[in-house]
């Protein structure tokens, strides 16, 4: 049974929140690089700053496309972190896999949309994240199987 006692809930509850920050703070960075840029997508938007509308500025294309990244793999997080913990992890074990995948998704938007390294490090700062949820996934299949 999950219970909010559990310290393997807490550190989900925990990291969850994180991410889910983490993508509100997005939506700023994304504002961030439009008004230093003075690149927007809309004229009511570029109007006041005397900036100028343009889609496909390559800085703010980085950083949006940082922000659906995060919109595509953090909800999944969520789920199967969830689901995750009704199979009655170690606690200390849940907990490092919330926290890597964490870690790892915040050092993904710094070496993607902040402050851009050469590959591999976006793909490391990807994969490890990936590898967290198909662990989950696969653990809570392998623990419910017997549903079939």
């Amino acid at each position: 049974m999950v219970s909010l006692s559990d310290p393997a809930v807490q550190s989900y509850i925990l990291y969850s929140a994180i991410l889910a920050l983490k993508v509100l703070v997005m939506a700023f960075l994304t504002s961030r690089v439009r008004f230093a840029k003075k690149v927007f997508a809309n004229e009511e938007d570029a109007k006041p700053t005397k900036g100028k509308v343009k889609l496909d500025d390559p800085d703010v294309e980085r950083v949006r496309r940082a922000h659906l990244n995060d919109l595509e793999n953090i909800p999944a997080f969520w789920i199967l972190g969830a689901l995750y913990l009704t199979t009655s992890p170690e606690a200390a074990w849940a907990a490092l896999l919330f926290r890597v995948y964490t870690v790892s998704r915040i050092i993904h938007t710094i070496v993607y949309a902040v402050k851009p390294l050469p590959q591999p490090a976006r793909a490391i700062a990807f994969l490890i994240p990936m590898f967290v949820k198909w662990y989950m996934g696969i653990a809570i299949v392998s623990n419910y199987i017997s549903a079939l």
